[in-house]
């Protein structure tokens, strides 16, 4: 029997890890083939789903990172104490570690972007033998909008790490300034051997794209994610079209040789 895409399944909140008030991660049970960068549709009958990034991998268990925006994502916050999702996925490619290895990686995360690349960048931070080199340049709005603070504590030993905010009042030991500030003081042994991940929003992406190829990486060696223009996850309802391309099919990772001609 041919499986319904559309049917969701059950799937226990393990765990809810708070990290501002309006963003919380749901550890939820699951036990499949995942890769960071897909994504899952979470649903509450009555009231409709929504499609959340997976932010973490484990052993029978899968994180997504929510941030409490609207209808759906209300009524998570409100209904998950003791209980289960509704969720069906994984849906769309994701990062390939591969395209990474033996390479001078640069993450560039801004905000919530940090999720769906947290998966990648806690695979280099534990098998740093992968990589020549892994940076990581992740921006917030304030210091109180952080997310993933113990990750980023335990990245900071073993990746070069620069976490900065766009207003640093509350807290001015905190860098401050965007992420595309420091993308011009990256140093690289060999520029041919390096590879960028840049998520996060879209004006976020464009202007640090253009900083890096201006350092001299080339199209071929940036990927970037839509993952905030997935919706149904299966290609039928239209709405993550750019162009010829269907979001939650052919991504939301692309190769920016590519996801150059997507950017809105």
């Amino acid at each position: 029997m041919t499986k319904n895409e559309y049917v969701p399944f059950l799937s226990e909140v393990l765990e809810v890890i708070p990290h501002t008030d309006i963003e919380y991660t749901f550890r939820m049970s699951y036990v499949g083939d995942v890769r960071p960068g897909q994504f899952f549709e979470v649903s509450i009958p009555r009231y409709g789903e929504a499609p959340i990034s997976v932010s973490g991998i484990g052993n029978g268990s899968i994180d997504l990172t929510i941030r409490r925006v609207g209808k759906v994502t209300n009524e998570i916050f409100e209904q998950y104490k003791g209980t289960s999702l509704y969720l069906r996925g994984p849906y769309g490619n994701g990062f390939n570690t591969e395209d990474y290895q033996d390479k001078e990686l640069v993450i560039v995360a801004g905000g919530t972007g940090v999720s769906p690349v947290r998966g990648i960048i806690t695979y280099f931070a534990s098998h740093t033998e992968k990589a020549v080199s892994a940076a990581l340049i992740a921006g917030f709005k304030t210091p109180k909008d952080i997310l993933f603070r113990e990750d980023f504590a335990l990245w900071k030993k073993r990746l070069n790490v620069i976490l900065t905010v766009d207003d640093n009042t509350a807290d001015p030991t905190f860098p401050q300034g965007l992420v595309t500030k420091y993308i011009p003081g990256l140093e690289f042994k060999d520029i041919k051997n390096a590879a960028a991940i840049v998520v996060g929003p879209p004006a976020m992406m464009r202007f640090s794209v253009k900083a890096l190829l201006e350092r001299g990486l080339s199209e071929e060696q940036i990927w970037i994610s839509h993952e905030r223009k997935m919706c149904c996850g299966i290609g039928k309802c239209g709405h993550c079209r750019i162009g010829d391309a269907y979001v939650c099919l052919d991504g939301p990772v692309f190769n920016y040789s590519r996801g150059s001609t997507l950017l809105d």
